[in-house]
């Protein structure tokens, strides 16, 4: 059974939040994806303006019933905002211009331009008023993930409450600098019976030793590896034009935003990433597996 990623921004060159993205470039990150070993993944839709986002998200439906050959990797996809916290650090890449307190109408929309795609939604519950879009999704069997938030327990609680089931790497979509004691790492490890948690595992985006800090607290039965891949993961070194952003991509494969404050998805691939936890960390085969196959799996098809 191979890996199953449920955040992938682009792959090989290819970005799936490019207005120009067409049919071919699709079918080559599919096959690339593949080739490098991962068995099935979500494409994820980032914040934009709702309509630019749903132009994509259709894009995307659209290439999924026109090419039956690349369902078995491409089984679905995931909308990372528009309605996530707008401080810096919270929002980590996202514009600040086109994020967007949660309301169901903008919610739909995305979901029928999908056309019964969308598996996963993250976005922060305090821009969700009465957590209505949590339950809007959770109504229609739409997995809801907390993300890019600075939630406050009971925030986060109330969330779990409506629907919410995931959490949206930890450790990341937060600033750099944060109240030593009560943040929001703190306040998701604290409430981890509540959610699956998912982990960025490429060694940059969260230090190891501190993943496995993680871990032990959350258990592997309830952690989850992304890649967060953006379109240069599988190409190696070099300078890269993605969306608003002019990349430098060195040898560890970090993808950091011009000015070096923030990190801007990952170049490391879930496989390389595996790879990096049997080396970089005390983990067992087996507990990787759980976190880059099984457990992203159960997330998909629960029964």
């Amino acid at each position: 059974m191979l890996p199953c990623d449920l955040q992938v921004n682009g792959y090989g060159g290819v970005d799936f939040n490019s207005d120009t993205l067409t049919a071919a470039q699709m079918e080559l990150a599919c096959a690339q994806l593949v080739a490098d070993g991962v068995g099935q993944f979500l494409a994820t839709v980032i914040t934009d303006h709702v309509p630019v986002m749903c132009a994509r998200l259709a894009r995307l439906a659209a290439y999924y019933g026109e090419l039956p050959h690349i369902q078995d990797c491409l089984i679905g996809l995931h909308v990372e905002g528009p309605f996530l916290n707008p401080a810096d650090g919270y929002r980590g890449a996202h514009p600040r211009d086109a994020i967007l307190p949660a309301d169901v109408s903008s919610m739909e929309q995305l979901l029928v331009a999908g056309n019964g795609l969308v598996r996963l939604v993250t976005l922060a519950p305090e821009a969700d008023d009465q957590l209505r879009v949590t339950r809007f999704l959770a109504e229609r069997n739409v997995c809801v993930a907390a993300g890019h938030t600075d939630a406050s327990r009971a925030q986060l609680r109330a969330a779990a409450a409506a629907g919410c089931t995931l959490f949206t790497h930890l450790g990341n979509g937060c600033p750099a600098l944060l109240p030593r004691h009560d943040n929001i790492i703190q306040r998701v490890l604290a409430l981890r019976e509540h959610f699956l948690v998912t982990l960025i595992a490429d060694g940059a985006h969260v230090p190891f030793f501190v993943l496995e800090n993680y871990l032990r607290l959350i258990g592997i039965d309830r952690a989850i590896v992304v890649s967060d891949a953006i379109a240069p993961a599988g190409l190696g070194p070099g300078d890269y034009t993605l969306g608003r952003w002019q990349l430098r991509i060195g040898p560890d494969l970090v993808a950091r935003s011009p000015d070096g404050g923030h990190l801007v998805g990952s170049a490391v691939g879930l496989t390389l990433a595996a790879k990096r936890l049997s080396t970089e960390t005390s983990l067992e085969p087996g507990d990787i597996l759980r976190l880059t196959t099984l457990n992203p799996r159960s997330v998909l098809d629960p029964r």
